[in-house]
């Protein structure tokens, strides 16, 4: 079973404004150090804003990654899209979008949005991996990639307590790094979206959701053949078709 964590958070007063103004600190730091061309100085906010990582014994540190793993996949990754963006307004608009997933996504603890999270976390990552590193190593994408798709399925499967959540996970982090070392020799975009990104993205989705269905018993053969349908046929045409929407060859 799941140990219980007890988290006590303020629910109003001056104490909840100044917890929701603590947790704001983080993305209005990260718009302006961007704006101001500081973006390195702004990835590192984002990793020392989760110091409390560090704040137990070592041997726990590697747990403690491993759960704060998205939430550090996502900051990273907005601050990445911001500064891939010469509009202030639209580095505005991804501020406070990392304001809903802090305030509301994150600390959410329900199934469905705890796959989301997990679902955004691997999504962000690997949308910003091929947007800032598409010149890189392939060696270099392909292991990224894998402990993305990794964590992501560590966090998914975590909530509903699997028995094989390591080996499973296991296995799609590598099938994300297969698929990026075979896909990575020839990259192919969709606007800003490599084509990696898109198939491990289609494919986990609806691989999450026949899991999700599977594990509240509420998976019938109509529900997987439409499921499974609908992933093949994604895959299929894209791969068809890459030549008339992908506008970019890396």
């Amino acid at each position: 079973m799941r140990p219980i964590i007890v988290k006590l958070k303020p629910t109003g007063g001056f104490a909840y404004f100044l917890h929701i103004l603590l947790v704001l600190i983080v993305p209005i730091l990260a718009l302006v150090l961007v704006s101001l061309n500081f973006v390195q100085l702004a990835l590192s906010i984002i990793v020392l804003s989760k110091w409390r990582m560090f704040a137990v014994r070592p041997r726990f540190w590697a747990a403690n990654i491993r759960a704060n793993a998205i939430d550090l996949m996502v900051g990273l990754s907005i601050v990445a899209f911001m500064s891939h963006s010469d509009s202030f307004v639209v580095r505005l608009v991804w501020a406070a979008l990392y304001s809903v997933w802090l305030l509301y996504i994150k600390p959410s603890s329900s199934d469905i949005m705890v796959a989301s999270q997990a679902f955004i976390g691997q999504l962000f990552a690997l949308i910003a991996l091929y947007l800032t590193w598409a010149s890189g190593p392939i060696y270099g994408l392909t292991l990224l990639t894998g402990l993305f798709c990794y964590l992501a399925a560590r966090h998914f499967l975590e909530t509903f307590e699997e028995p094989y959540s390591r080996l499973i996970a296991y296995t799609w982090g590598y099938f994300g790094a297969a698929l990026a070392w075979l896909l990575s020799h020839w990259l192919i975009y969709y606007k800003n979206i490599s084509q990696v990104t898109v198939f491990l993205s289609v494919i986990g989705y609806g691989i999450a959701v026949l899991y999700y269905l599977d594990h509240f018993n509420k998976l019938n053969k109509t529900y997987k053949r439409v499921i499974i349908s609908s992933m093949v046929v994604i895959v299929v045409a894209m791969i068809a078709f890459s030549g008339w929407w992908g506008d970019k060859v890396v």
